[in-house]
């Protein structure tokens, strides 16, 4: 080959390579913070993952990382304000004081029927200003929630017969739930999802409150030997949240593939929790767990004591912080009804 052909050929290579490292350069990769393993919790994600890869050729990757592998549950929130990882999941009562305005989703005793009415009611509250200057203060926006029924609880050594049997329990029980409880005499605890087995083991909590999918995810069902099968003192609520840099850094086409995957990925979720459920009731009979059901009375006494009463010491709670309770708590009233 004579200096001239290999002159031109190693310029072409060159210019081919640089061209090829451009558009690599050019493609987008999220990362998102969660912790355990994946499940019915993270299903969404999961999805809204695949979607989004899907619609973008590639050029567009969210890649999940579980096991806390890039945060602690708790410090979900801050990483995203700071720009740690592009994309989180966080539960609200991990941290009440950063994020109030959401609380008003984890009242107990709301009365919401389905996961279904969840999200509708999550999507308003999230839409408000309210929301929006809270998460503000973090450097995040949130995408969609992550839609759970209402907890009960799996407990180890004797099964309680009425809701007296609570009185000086320890249990884990987060935000609403745990108030509600406290109005029963147990002891509710902030233990996480991944120390939640361990702390039934130990003897650190007696019992231990998650939705279906939790009890199965963290084996908590395992440690256990009854479980409550209608309590339903509430839940959680647990939004999956972006960096505000990073969703605006997006190009059109990529930000439009990720907005417009997000009802699909509830549909997945809402879909494959049907399943979860089956596949839970069958793992309490296997296991021989012994299932606890109240009476209608003590469950009417339950509701009057735990309901209004912390309902409206959270009001007062957030006038005192100057978020607008009385708003956040009549929209999620008005909408139920």
């Amino acid at each position: 080959m004579s200096l001239k052909k290999l002159l031109t050929t190693t310029t072409v290579i060159g210019m081919a390579a640089l061209f090829v490292g451009e558009a690599a350069a050019a493609d987008v990769t999220w990362n998102v913070s969660l912790w355990g393993k994946r499940r019915a919790f993270t299903e969404h994600v999961e999805k809204l993952a695949e979607l989004v890869n899907a619609k973008t050729n590639g050029t567009f990757e969210i890649k999940l990382h579980y096991g806390a592998a890039l945060s602690k549950s708790r410090e979900n929130l801050d990483g995203i304000s700071i720009g740690a990882f592009e994309m989180a999941q966080f539960c609200a009562s991990y941290h009440a004081d950063k994020n109030p305005s959401i609380t008003v989703l984890e009242l107990p005793f709301l009365g919401v029927p389905d996961l279904e009415t969840q999200i509708k009611l999550d999507k308003l509250v999230y839409a408000t200003d309210a929301v929006k200057k809270d998460l503000g203060r973090w450097n995040a926006e949130i995408l969609m929630s992550s839609p759970m029924p209402q907890y009960n609880f799996v407990g180890r050594g004797d099964a309680p017969k009425s809701l007296k049997d609570f009185e000086g329990m320890r249990v884990r029980a987060l935000g609403g739930v745990g108030a509600a409880m406290k109005t029963i005499g147990a002891v509710p605890t902030t233990v996480t999802a991944s120390e939640t087995y361990q702390a039934i083991e130990s003897g650190t909590v007696q019992a231990a409150s998650f939705a279906p999918h939790a009890h199965l995810a963290f084996k908590t069902v395992e440690a256990g030997k009854w479980y409550t099968t209608n309590l339903n003192p509430g839940t959680v609520n647990c939004p999956v949240v972006a960096n505000t840099d990073a969703l605006a850094a997006l190009s059109d086409d990529h930000k439009k593939a990720l907005m417009d995957s997000i009802d699909e990925a509830y549909a997945h979720y809402v879909a494959n929790y049907a399943k979860l459920n089956e596949k839970f009731a069958a793992e309490l009979d296997k296991l021989g767990i012994e299932k606890v059901t109240f009476n209608a009375d003590e469950l009417a006494a339950f509701k009057a004591a735990a309901g209004k009463p912390n309902w409206d010491k959270w009001l007062a709670d957030m006038k005192a912080k100057g978020v607008p309770g009385d708003d956040l708590f009549k929209l999620v009233q008005d909408n139920l009804k």
